[in-house]
């Protein structure tokens, strides 16, 4: 029996149309590479955004820690500036989807590869709160390691006194949101294409299930 569903943010609970990868391509580029947006998504998608950054650079044979670090502070600023002027939307049926669960008796998570402070300026955005849509929210940085670790979803579990993993779903639009789940040894871990990754890449991951909305969960568990 699931007791515990744990959904990524941006591209599979939040619709932001990419702008955390736009913006991160952005800040990047202006620091002199010429990235794609997917490479960025590719590279980037669903980590913690200083790992992100490292990686993206270290593609190019670029890796600077005092570049990444300055590349992450003016992503931090541009990503802030970007936020308050787009209009942030919950993915289609995400709401329905959390009362469903909710009146089943099953436990709404959010985990995201955000910061706590830009994490939380999002759900104040969309109107959400923690007891009401959502249980809980885990961000990057309330753990010491990050996806693809199972650190996020561990903390989850402890919060709420689950000890197996396998009435655990994690659901997230990345390859590494599947290896995180797969590290915590969840009952399932599954990839959704509303966001950084195609089915193609996700498949890549060997998920569980690949689901196109998220209405085609609360079949599955």
């Amino acid at each position: 029996m699931i007791k515990m569903v744990v959904f990524d943010m941006a591209g599979t609970t939040v619709d932001e149309d990419n702008v955390v990868y736009k913006t991160l391509r952005k800040v990047i580029n202006a620091a002199g590479f010429n990235f794609t947006l997917e490479q960025v998504l590719a590279l980037g998608a669903g980590k913690e955004k200083l790992m992100a950054v490292k990686d993206i650079l270290a593609s190019a044979n670029a890796v600077d820690e005092v570049q990444a670090s300055v590349i992450h502070a003016g992503f931090t600023k541009e990503l802030e500036t970007a936020y308050n002027s787009f209009e942030l939307k919950p993915q289609p049926g995400a709401e329905a989807l959390f009362s469903s669960l909710k009146e089943r008796g099953i436990l709404v998570v959010l985990n995201t590869g955000y910061s706590r402070a830009i994490a939380v300026s999002i759900l104040q955005k969309l109107g959400w709160k923690v007891w009401e849509q959502i249980d809980a929210i885990i961000t990057a940085s309330d753990v010491h390691r990050n996806r693809p670790y199972p650190d996020m979803i561990l903390l989850a579990m402890q919060q709420f006194g689950i000890t197996d993993a396998k009435v655990v779903v994690k659901v997230g639009d990345s390859i590494i949101d599947i290896e995180e789940g797969r590290n915590a040894g969840c009952g399932l871990s599954i990839g959704i294409t509303t966001g950084a990754h195609t089915q193609e890449q996700l498949a890549s991951a060997n998920p569980d299930y690949i689901l196109h909305n998220l209405a085609a969960l609360l079949p599955l568990i």
